[in-house]
């Protein structure tokens, strides 16, 4: 089956209800994590169990979050998101990474706390080993679960769940291995490990989090991609160069604006033609490109002189028609193309065939519209075409 374009609305929904699915089985696996393991922990004397527990109830809070931004991430652009909606599951994935590293806090916090004060008086009973056990399987068959979604719909949001998933697998080890070493005597081994393991997730939650702060700040893609796609568009027929190359992400989509400059007396189809093509090039070649803006310049506009204060055509006609309205001109133009570059306009006046005489009368033309134009500094080179 032919997989849809990155930033279709086909693509957006196949990843909305990949996304759901994947959220719906993790609630329900969740809940019942929640359930059994609060009641394990109640039963079988383990505060470590009981914390647990409380944790796979934020397990599910999370999945509510990815279930929400999933949503509204799938939704194209409209009138108020011009660029759709990608930003969505930035945002629930700079959340969930805080909420790791709260969580991870939390964890370490209660684990110095108890390990201070000599941590649990009572040792547990099997049942919260039995429960522990359980909890790594369930968690570690979530996170391959997921992991595995999250790498083929591409989703940032996801793996940030699946790893998630992985901590909660890590932190019951940690309760299996407090629950074994309390049944043994050794009732600090768990808080030690937790400390250890609470740094790794907090660690985990960074990473999440600061990458998808760098995505909100529109950060550019990595320098490999830039060089790869300033490669694609050079290698275009009639691109004399390009600058101002801008490359930022939104979600799991990447978008692209760059100048690409073309020789000069070019038509503004042919132009157009060649924006299509550096259009069509990078989205052929980097999957995640959706967006690309290509501005058409006839000149390096970083280095030129600027061509803002110039009039425009209803204006720059006005000034012409002026200027020459007494010259003994054969029959009047057929058509004036204007030409902004190097802070000039370059006029092409074209001419019907029948008004060439010879060579001599066409320069002798030439001279006094040139002339004509002295007074009119804003004009730079003139041509006459007759045909």
């Amino acid at each position: 089956m032919q997989t849809p374009q990155i930033g279709s609305q086909e693509h957006r929904d196949q990843r909305r209800q990949a996304s759901a699915k994947v959220a719906l089985v993790g609630a329900l696996t969740n809940v019942v994590l929640c359930v059994a393991k609060i009641a394990a922990g109640i039963l079988g004397h383990s505060q470590a169990l009981i914390v647990d527990g409380i944790h796979s109830l934020s397990d599910l809070l999370t999945d509510i979050l990815v279930l929400v931004a999933s949503h509204h991430a799938s939704h194209g652009p409209d009138e108020n998101h011009p660029y759709g909606h990608g930003r969505f599951e930035t945002a629930a994935t700079l959340a969930l990474g805080a909420f790791l590293v709260l969580i991870a806090g939390g964890i370490m916090w209660d684990s110095a706390e108890r390990l201070m004060h000599g941590g649990a008086a009572q040792a547990p009973e099997s049942i919260a080993l039995y429960a522990a056990l359980f909890s790594i399987l369930a968690n570690e068959a979530l996170y391959w679960y997921t992991i595995l979604v999250a790498r083929n719909i591409k989703s940032e949001l996801l793996r940030a769940n699946a790893w998630h998933h992985r901590t909660d697998a890590i932190s019951s080890i940690v309760v299996l291995a407090g629950v074994g070493g309390a049944m043994l005597g050794v009732l600090w081994l768990d808080l030690v490990a937790a400390l250890i393991v609470g740094f790794m997730v907090a660690k985990i939650g960074w990473d999440l989090g600061w990458g998808a702060m760098r995505e909100l700040v529109d950060e550019s893609l990595e320098e490999e991609k830039v060089g790869q796609i300033r490669n694609l568009i050079a290698d275009i027929p009639g691109v004399s160069s390009l600058h101002m190359l801008r490359t930022r992400r939104q979600g799991h989509e990447a978008m692209v604006d760059v100048h690409v400059q073309v020789t000069p007396w070019i038509s503004v189809s042919e132009g157009h033609m060649i924006s299509i093509a550096v259009e069509e090039q990078i989205k052929a070649n980097i999957e995640e490109v959706s967006d690309v803006t290509v501005h058409i310049d006839p000149e390096d506009d970083e280095t030129a002189p600027t061509c803002s204060n110039l009039p425009l055509r209803e204006d720059v006609l006005k000034i012409l028609h002026g200027a020459w309205r007494d010259l003994n001109c054969p029959a009047w133009e057929e058509h004036i193309l204007l030409h902004y570059l190097g802070g000039k306009i370059d006029l092409e006046v074209f001419f019907p065939l029948h008004c060439y005489g010879d060579a001599t009368a066409a320069g002798q033309l030439h001279e006094e519209m040139s002339q004509a134009l002295k007074d009119h500094p804003e004009f730079g080179k003139l041509r006459l075409y007759f045909g």
